[in-house]
């Protein structure tokens, strides 16, 4: 996108009259030559000139005037004149004013003769600015002094004349500033504009020392005044950098100043350096041959107390300030030059805020630039020590190196990036320094770096920068060597979409890397180009390939976006490899069910060519010359939602958008739109949408580029060939809005509306609907019922919907629309005014946007004054004197009469809120005042006065109706009350009920709770009667009609004052016209404090934050002093009565402190990210202070702040809006949330708890991924504890404390009530491969109390410890460690045994070898002792432990030294120990069958069980052949399916079950499936009696019998089909309460039914069972299945299409085929797009003869496959020979179910659901199913009518139809009745029903056409038939 420059503003020179004047006067004397003279009248017209633009050109004149003056020309007095005014001029304007720039364009033309003249009058002319005391003019005085120096010539010489005035002007400026800076805390703007003018004060006077050296230093020994000078402005600039107040920009500024001053004093020589080293070591010992001035003021700078930060600002100065090219002065500066780098790296393992690490990384990378200038040069001229100190492996390369680990996952990116540039200058510093290594070889330190990176894990964005920086410098190859599998491993990371960007670029550098080292090397061998491009293309297009092909979608979609337009540049011929690569690959348009397939990857890679340029345009029959349109036809209609995006983005998308769209590419797009326009994906939605404004803008852009061509063109066949292009362009148009338009029915669903909308807004934007002759005259498509439909479109449940329609609205032509017939605007405005008072919320949106579509219509104040009388309303519309704009006067009229409405229903509700709450609730009307005056530009409006009493009117109105509903939302319990209001008699009962719910969860919550009197609160709807109206309350209604008035109020109070002007009084007194008064601003923020500290409910408070957050904002942006300072007194006075503990205070301490967190969010929020946040620093140091336990705090008085004071710390960690200003708190945080634990206290722990899990999000990120414990939701240990020093120390002492208390040799339970929050914060920590062995705030220190925390009595407290060691064990150590706590096991029973210390060893070796087998950088297994370990503590896993849980854990850990093949012990140590473990299986219960030790209910036992059985199901069926007993196979399957646990058993099953998914040739069966296994199989499945296990049984059984048919065998004997058939039928009518066992019994059922059908073999019973199968398999579509059960009953359908619902021999007769048929198109409609997917495979099992050859055995979208299915059943009608039989039942379908009309009409509303929308019609669309079914009946009915198979019709049938004719009549005239019993408009009144009914009329009308076309043709076909006997 092309951004538009910023143009500068062009002012006038304005001067005062009295000075003006006087330079006219000067300028008009007679005398004089001719060239001054005209100079002189030059100027004098341009003062007396008024427009700027003619001021330039004639200062632009007067400079050639001046240029061309010779020096024999001069007239001094005229001249003198001419220059001064000039200087004047120059002196006068604004910075940025060309005017400025052109005055000094002039003064720089003037001749060398006159220069001096002239610096010596711009000189008078700065004299006399520094001289003006007007505090207004210093920041122009500055600018001017800065605009001097920057290539101005003259302006330098003016100043280096008056440099001493100069500089102290700058000096006092900033003195002046420094002072000021004191008095400005919570005025931001105020003090944002003097942090600029200070930064722009401290920029100037470093120019001024920087242009002015040569005179400073001239003049410094002899000028005393000079030397104070510099001396008090060096003061203040280290005022500056010690100052925290003062922003970064400005401190880092100052710094570079001190550095400069200090270099112009002393020089360029080796003192400087010995300076800057002084001060950046707080030393005063180099400072002797200093002159005494600066050696005071460095003194005072070393020895006083300084922030950490001066360090690091006196850095970058002296790196930015001094000069490091070429060879150094001095030793000193070497000395300098790495003591920065310490000086730096010190200070980052302190510092906290976020900014500040960004400028260390920032100073460290320039420090890394610098050093590399440093060795540019000849590297003889630095000293050896300095080239040893830069290379690789020093001390300080370390240190750098873990900076850049700690730092390469921050979440900043600008932290990132520098630590990337840092690597990359450490590899060239490294390059440089070792002359033995060429930069295109690697050494050892830099292949050893290298192979650590590669080991690093791939979630760590920093490890892709740093190989990219490895690749630029050494090239691929190097890298391709050591890990050749690099390029499928970065493949199969472009699924992640936060990596996929990382994983691209790495990958570009490495094949173009790679591509060019080929070619060098094919250069020199003389080798062909096609061999080393092979040699690429099996690199990188071959994996590329396998994973567009193979991988799920999710996992492929960023490969488009990131990495193939990549791989296309870089070699553009790739593409023709790529696609007769993907053409002959089997199966070319089928992919699997979650893969896009060959086609799919076909049209990625040419969608992305096509974008990128490299094909050619569409030829004829042939897409781009490379495939055929098929494949294209095909992939537009694909099932995948991804596949159809890329098919249209190839046809879209196009590299130059001027390129005609030929007629194929319209003919794609008109295939691709209809199927596709109810697409539930918003994604995919957003992507369609996207390409088709793409496409759009083509055709304009072409249109435009055919009409010019039109124009310019002479011939004639070519002018003919671009008129039938635009000819073609319109009918497309044309085409495209009609069917756009027509789909906007009634019931259409959410999607397609949504899509719809969006293309018909593009074609509104791109060409207009115009009606006129110009252009597509796309308004003539436009008529009254499409605009209609449009219309009714703002009714819908959906606000995207309601403003896509009413924008559309306004762009289609006022004709069609209508609303500006009186008439009409009458209808619209009282629908809009009669769903303003709907009890359903969502009423009142669709009001706000019918009025604001009223809004500009001219006649609306007659309608509105019509709709008044006709309610009675004392309305007067609006008569200004001046008639100002229409929107201006229908807002006011709107606002107007909303308000007289509201005022009148408030009053009402003040005494009857209940009827209120049912028959006019009054957030309606709230919401529309706020809606409609957000379409009102309040800056310019013309009648001030009138606007402002409104603007009070409304002010008072809202804090009366927060007065009759705020007692709800502030009650103890809002949610179920209803406030009963007295009637008539009296209100003495409202007065007790709001008097009884005051709250009750104030300060007082903890010390003196009350008892609830309930006895007049009802939980009831209560019927009221007042006047002869009923009404009807839920405590529903009445609380929504209240939290939703506090919501609208609050809305409506923060719109008022963020968008109205301000009235106040500014600084200078000048008043500020406005609507809004300061002293109503106040009045709202009081009215906020109030709702958001007492309100209980939390749509309340939390909807009234967003009020006030707009407030806050206004506040702080406000011109207004006494405003800027209140978000900081309002603070300050809520952070007091948090922490008072006053009884009497109203803060609620209850439900997380309610608002009170929102409201102190809302404050914070509001103070500007770039100042110094004090207001947060401040609230954070004292919640903090607050928060932490204390032993003298433990009272009941200190109890309700600290509970406030953790619940607001939590709100504030959460809020995104402090960014990372927040991150230096979380030390602290984390500290209060871990000691609160101690708290004896329960809301205490209760809060530390939310505050703990807020502050694990803040510092971990959120969960990425399902693992919680995978590596990508954790950190490394150096990472977090350099982000957060200071919980180094204090986890580490904690879990001292906390390990102490564990041991408990006596048995009881002693947990500390921290531990398990450490141990879960360590648990997300890990080592990484780059941490050193001497790292500082390494990891070991840890792990012995870890280890410790394992002996804990508390099962999960073992647990949590065994998960914590694991990442703080390093891979290579992971052997060492597992054999170390194998030694700490007893080698044999005793008494002194502590089975809970044995366990927790035990766990912590099983988690330590699930991760080691989980690593993929692992070392190979050696010889570590742990064989021997293991076998010295077998007896662990016999009998002799008596503790079945530790026996347990130790077969665990047998099973995954055994069982893998990943191991740490070699081949010998694993077979022995598998033999120990086998010798152990074989005694034990299990296996000896003793159903006492199996039913044996010790705790634990049951685990025990499942132990043993993962060791017998490792040695039986996952690797049996490492296990070397095959004979012992059969017998452990069998002790395990037979096991009396069921929890053995379902494990069992469920390990099979994997093992037959996981074979890879299914026709291969299992070594463990033989003979004894499948009659164990069968026989279970008859005789289980767990669910679960049963439907493993049957999933088992289906999977086998997919691979041939079975043996059924029950014990020994064997079972019919028919008798298994029965029996799973009786399961599966059964089996409704388990889904996971239905959906079995029902998947095999259905198998053993297809089977059945193929058989020969069918008795009596078997028919019984087909249509109960039958039955079952129609039940499964209803809505109220779950997902799962629809699932499988599309899979048994499209298992049973070609067999049973496709044969041509109707095996299950027609009535059954029929209801399958009906099931299969139901669930082709589901809402569920998982069903309607499977449901559409049932296209690839359907005769091939009976389709389409472009659809056969193509998976295509599911509305593609329900008009294929329907056209596929009219086919088979013909086939079967039952094509009256099937027009009937169609009919029927089309007619629908009456039974469920009648029971939609006929139900009473018996509940009235506030949040009820109606049937949210997310997907189906009966109205298209209607029509759909009539397209085919009709297309049959003509079909059936050619053939005359039959020549008559069966009575039944001619029954049949008269008996439709006459339902179909009767619906018709019902519905027409119903339809004009509805309410004006009921498409906004009553939507549902309107739809409802609509349809019901549009089925009969719809039925009675293909019964009168059925009718008509019986008839025709009846007199042919009698014309033939007649004739013979």
């Amino acid at each position: 996108m092309v951004v538009k420059k910023k143009t500068p503003k062009v002012e006038a020179l304005v001067l005062e009259e009295e000075k003006l004047q006087q330079l006219l006067a000067s300028l008009s004397v007679d005398a004089g030559q001719d060239g001054v003279r005209q100079l002189a009248n030059t100027l004098q017209s341009c003062l007396k000139l008024k427009e700027p633009v003619l001021q330039i050109q004639l200062v632009k004149r007067a400079g050639s005037q001046l240029e061309a003056l010779s020096e024999e020309q001069t007239d001094g007095a005229l001249l003198g004149a001419c220059l001064h005014t000039l200087a004047l001029v120059y002196t006068s304007l604004q910075a940025k004013n060309p005017l400025r720039r052109a005055a000094a364009s002039a003064l720089s033309s003037v001749p060398a003769w006159l220069q001096e003249q002239t610096v010596a009058c711009l000189s008078v002319c700065m004299s006399d600015c520094l001289s003006d005391t007007n505090p207004d003019q210093y920041s122009h005085v500055v600018d001017t002094i800065a605009g001097c120096m920057d290539c101005f010539a003259l302006g330098e010489g003016c100043i280096n004349k008056l440099f001493p005035e100069v500089l102290q002007f700058l000096y006092e400026r900033l003195s002046e500033y420094l002072h000021q800076n004191s008095g400005l805390q919570g005025r931001h703007i105020a003090q944002a504009q003097l942090m600029h003018s200070c930064l722009m004060a401290v920029k100037t006077s470093m120019q001024v020392i920087q242009k002015c050296q040569g005179s400073i230093s001239s003049v410094l020994n002899t000028h005393q005044t000079l030397v104070d000078t510099l001396s008090n402005m060096l003061a203040c600039y280290m005022h500056i950098i010690t100052d925290e107040e003062f922003v970064q920009a400005v401190q880092s500024t100052a710094a570079m100043a001190i550095v400069l001053l200090i270099r112009s004093v002393m020089g360029s020589g080796d003192e400087v350096a010995t300076v800057v080293c002084s001060l950046l070591c707080r030393s005063g010992q180099g400072l002797d041959s200093v002159p005494l001035w600066l050696k005071q003021r460095c003194e005072g700078l070393c020895t006083g107390v300084r922030p950490p930060g001066v360090s690091m600002y006196l850095s970058h100065g002296a790196l930015a300030m001094l000069n490091w090219k070429g060879a150094l002065p001095g030793p000193q500066w070497e000395t300098l030059l790495l003591l920065v780098p310490d000086t730096l790296l010190d200070l980052d393992a302190s510092i906290k805020e976020s900014s500040t690490v960004m400028v260390v990384a920032r100073v460290l990378t320039l420090w890394s630039s610098v050093a590399l200038e440093c060795l540019q040069g000849e590297r003889q001229l630095c000293s050896l020590s300095l080239q040893q100190s830069l290379s690789g492996g020093s001390d300080l390369h370390k240190r750098l190196l873990e900076h850049i680990y700690s730092h390469w996952e921050h979440p900043l990116d600008g932290v990132r990036h520098q630590t990337r540039s840092l690597f990359r200058n450490l590899l060239l510093l490294h390059q440089h320094t070792n002359s033995f290594t060429s930069e295109s070889t690697m050494d050892n330190y830099v292949l050893e770096l290298t192979q650590r990176l590669l080991q690093l894990e791939w979630h760590m964005r920093g490890k892709y920068g740093a190989l990219g920086c490895l690749v630029e410098l050494y090239g691929a190859g190097h890298l391709l060597e050591i890990q050749p599998q690099l390029p499928s491993c970065l493949l199969g990371l472009m699924g992640d979409q936060t990596l996929a960007p990382y994983a691209s670029d790495l990958l570009e550098r490495l094949f173009i890397s790679h591509k060019q080292l080929l070619a060098a090397e094919a250069c020199k061998k003389k080798t062909s180009t096609e061999d080393w491009m092979d040699c690429w293309h099996r690199m990188w297009v071959t994996p590329l390939l396998q994973v567009l092909c193979s991988a799920r979608l999710d996992q492929t979609s960023y490969i488009l976006d990131y990495f193939l337009p990549k791989l296309l540049r870089c070699s553009p011929s790739s593409l023709t490899h790529m696609v007769q690569a993907l053409q002959d690959t089997p199966s070319c348009c089928i992919g699997s069910s979650s893969s896009r397939g060959a086609l799919g990857a076909l049209m990625t890679c040419l969608r992305a060519a096509r974008a990128q340029g490299v094909m050619q345009t569409p030829e004829e029959g042939v897409w781009g010359g490379l495939v055929p349109l098929t494949l294209l036809r095909q992939a537009l209609i694909h099932k995948h939602d991804q596949v159809r995006i890329d098919a249209l983005g190839l046809v879209c998308e196009s590299h130059r958008s001027t390129e005609v769209l030929t007629s194929q590419e319209l003919d794609l797009i008109r295939h691709f739109l209809l199927p596709n326009l109810n697409c539930q994906s918003p994604g995919v939605r957003q992507q369609a949408i996207s390409l088709f404004k793409k496409m759009l803008c083509r055709v304009k852009d072409s249109t435009q580029l055919l009409q010019k061509k039109q124009s310019q063109e002479r011939e004639h066949e070519q002018r003919d060939k671009d008129q039938h292009s635009l000819s073609r362009y319109k009918e497309f148009l044309r085409w495209l809005c009609t069917n756009l338009f027509e789909v906007l029915l009634p019931g259409a669903s959410f999607s397609k509306c949504l899509m719809s909308l969006h293309l018909l807004g593009q074609l509104a934007q791109l060409f207009t609907f115009d009606i006129g002759p110009d252009g597509f005259a796309l308004g003539e498509v436009v008529n009254s019922a499409y605009a209609q439909n449009v219309l009714y479109c703002a009714a819908s449940n959906f606000l995207e919907v309601k403003l896509l329609a009413s924008t559309l609205l306004w762009k289609l032509p006022p004709s069609a629309v209508g609303l500006q017939e009186h008439d009409r605007m009458c209808v619209v405005l009282q629908a809009a005014l009669d769903l303003s008072t709907s009890t359903k919320p969502f009423d009142s949106v669709t009001a706000a946007h019918l009025l604001d579509l009223l809004l500009h219509q001219p006649n609306l104040s007659r309608a509105l004054l019509h709709c008044a009388l006709k309610q009675g309303l004392d309305f007067q519309p609006p008569s200004f004197p001046q008639e100002p704009d229409v929107l201006e006067v229908n807002t006011f009229a709107v606002i107007q009469l909303l308000l007289i409405c509201l005022q009148l229903e408030v009053s009402k509700a003040e005494s009857f809120l209940l009827q209120a709450a049912a028959s006019y609730p009054l957030y309606g009307r709230v919401h529309c005042i706020t809606a409609v005056l957000q379409s009102l530009n309040t800056e310019s409006l013309h009648h001030t006065e009138e606007w402002r009493r409104l603007v009070s009117d409304l002010i008072a109105v809202c804090y009366r109706l927060s007065d009759v509903v705020s007692p709800v939302v502030q009650s103890s319990s809002p949610e179920g009350l209803i406030p009963m209001d007295a009637g008539t008699d009296t209100s003495s009962g409202l007065q007790k009920i709001l008097q009884e719910i005051q709250p009750r969860d104030t300060n007082d919550f903890f010390t003196s709770a009350r008892e609830l009197d309930t006895h007049n609160e009802e939980d009831y709807a209560e019927t009221r009667t007042t006047g002869g109206e009923d009404y009807r309350v839920t405590a529903q209604m009445v609380l929504v009609c209240c939290w939703r008035s506090m919501k609208e109020v609050a809305m409506l109070l923060g719109q008022l004052c963020q968008s109205l002007p301000l009235h106040y009084t500014g600084d200078n007194a000048y008043k500020h016209p406005g609507l809004i008064t300061e002293e109503q601003v106040k009045g709202v923020g009081l009215y906020f404090r109030q709702q958001l500290l007492q309100s209980r409910h939390r749509g309340a408070f939390e909807l009234a934050y967003v009020g006030f957050v707009r407030l806050t904002d206004m506040l702080c942006r406000s011109g207004s002093r006494v405003l800027q300072q209140l978000p900081a007194c309002w603070l300050s006075k809520v952070l007091e009565e948090v922490k008072s503990s006053d009884p009497l205070s109203k803060l609620c301490a209850t439900r997380r402190s309610a608002g009170i967190p929102f409201y102190i969010q809302a404050l914070l929020s509001s103070e500007p990210k770039s100042s110094s946040c004090s207001l947060l620093k401040m609230t954070m140091n004292e919640l903090i202070a607050l928060a932490m336990p204390a032993t003298d705090r433990n009272t009941d008085n200190s109890t309700v702040p600290q509970v406030h004071a953790l619940n607001i710390l939590r709100a504030l960690y959460r809020d995104t809006r402090l960014g990372e200003n927040i991150i230096p708190f979380v030390s602290d945080g984390m500290q209060v949330a871990v000691l609160g634990f101690t708290s004896p206290v329960w809301a205490v722990r209760n809060s530390c708890t939310l505050l703990f899990s807020t502050l694990i999000t803040r510092i971990f990120g959120v969960k990425k991924g399902r693992d919680e414990h995978a590596k990508k939701n954790r950190m490394t240990g150096r990472e977090f504890f350099t982000r957060f020093p200071a919980l180094y120390p204090f986890l580490l002492n904690q879990l001292k404390e906390a390990a102490v208390t564990v041991e408990s040799h006596s048995g009881q339970v002693r947990l500390h009530p921290s531990l398990f929050l450490l141990l879960l914060v360590l648990s997300r920590l890990y080592p990484s491969p780059m941490d050193g062995t001497s790292s500082p705030m390494g990891l070991a220190p840890f792990m012995p109390f870890i280890i410790r925390c394992g002996h804990s009595a508390v099962y999960r407290t073992r647990e949590m410890a065994a998960r914590a060691l694991v990442p703080f064990v390093p891979l290579t150590q992971t052997s060492s460690t597992i054999h170390s706590l194998l030694q700490d096991l007893p080698q044999h029973s005793g008494p002194q045994i502590q089975n809970n210390c044995i366990h927790g060893i035990l766990l912590q070796v099983l988690f330590l070898l699930q991760s080691y087998r989980s690593e993929s950088h692992r070392p190979p297994p050696a010889e570590n002792g742990i064989g021997k370990a293991v076998l010295q503590c077998m007896w662990l896993a016999s009998r002799e432990n008596s503790c079945v849980v530790t026996r347990g854990a130790f077969l665990d850990v047998l099973v995954c030294l055994c069982g893998p093949r990943i191991s740490l012990l070699c081949d010998s140590e694993a077979n022995k120990l598998r033999q120990e473990t086998l010798s152990v299986l074989l005694t034990s219960s299990l296996v000896t069958n003793n159903p006492t030790a199996t039913a044996n209910l010790e705790p634990g036992n049951t685990q025990y069980m499942l132990s043993l059985a993962r060791v017998a199901l490792s040695a039986s069926v996952e690797i049996p052949e490492l296990w070397g007993r095959h004979q012992l196979t059969n017998k452990l399957l069998e002790c395990l399916l037979k096991c009396p646990l069921y929890e053995v058993r379902e494990l069992a099953l469920d390990s099979v079950l994997k093992g037959l998914k996981k074979e890879e040739e299914p026709e291969k069966t299992p070594a463990w499936l033989n003979e004894t296994t499948l009659p164990n199989l069968t026989c279970l499945a008859f005789h289980e009696t767990h669910p679960q296990c049963l439907a493993k049984v049957l999933q088992v059984l289906s999977v086998l019998h997919c691979g041939g048919e079975l043996h059924w065998m029950d014990a020994v004997q064997h079972l019919s089909q028919d008798k298994v058939l029965l029996h799973f039928l009786t399961l599966a009518q059964r089996a409704a309460h388990s889904v996971e066992l239905y959906c079995a019994a029902m998947t095999l059922l259905s198998q053993l039914v297809v089977q059945t059908m193929n058989s020969d073999q069918k008795g009596e019973s078997t028919v019984t069972c087909l249509s109960q199968w039958e039955a079952l398999v129609c039940s499964c579509c209803s809505e109220e299945q779950p997902v799962e059960v629809k699932l499988m009953a599309a899979q048994v359908l499209v298992n049973s299409t070609g067999s049973l619902i496709t044969n041509s021999e109707l095996p299950l007769g027609l009535v059954s085929t029929l209801s399958l048929w009906r099931t299969l198109f139901t669930l082709l409609q589901d809402e569920d797009q998982e069903v309607r997917g499977s449901a559409s495979d049932f296209i690839a099992n359907a005769p091939a003869h009976l389709i389409s050859a472009d659809v056969a055995g193509v998976s295509v979208c599911p509305p593609v496959a329900l008009d294929i299915g329907v056209g596929l059943l009219c086919r088979l009608f013909q086939l079967w020979d039952q094509v009256p039989a099937g027009v009937l039942t169609l009919t029927e379908w089309l007619l629908g179910d009456e039974e469920g009309d009648e029971e939609a009409v006929c139900s009473p509303d018996e509940e009235d659901f506030l949040f009820e929308k109606g049937d949210l019609n997310l997907w189906a669309e009966p109205v298209q199913w209607v029509k759909l079914l009539h397209r085919h009946l009709i297309s049959l009915i003509l079909a059936y009518k050619q053939t005359r198979e039959s020549e008559s019709t069966e009575l039944g049938q001619l029954h049949q139809l008269s008996t439709l004719t006459s339902k179909a009549q009767a619906k018709v005239m019902s519905t027409k009745e119903a339809l004009r019993s509805l309410p004006v408009l009921p498409q906004f009144s009553c939507t549902m029903e309107h739809a409802r009914l609509a349809l019901q009329q549009h089925r009969a009308t719809l039925a009675l056409d293909v019964l009168e076309t059925l009718r008509l043709e019986r008839r025709h076909i009846e007199q042919e038939s009698n014309s033939e006997k007649y004739l013979q």
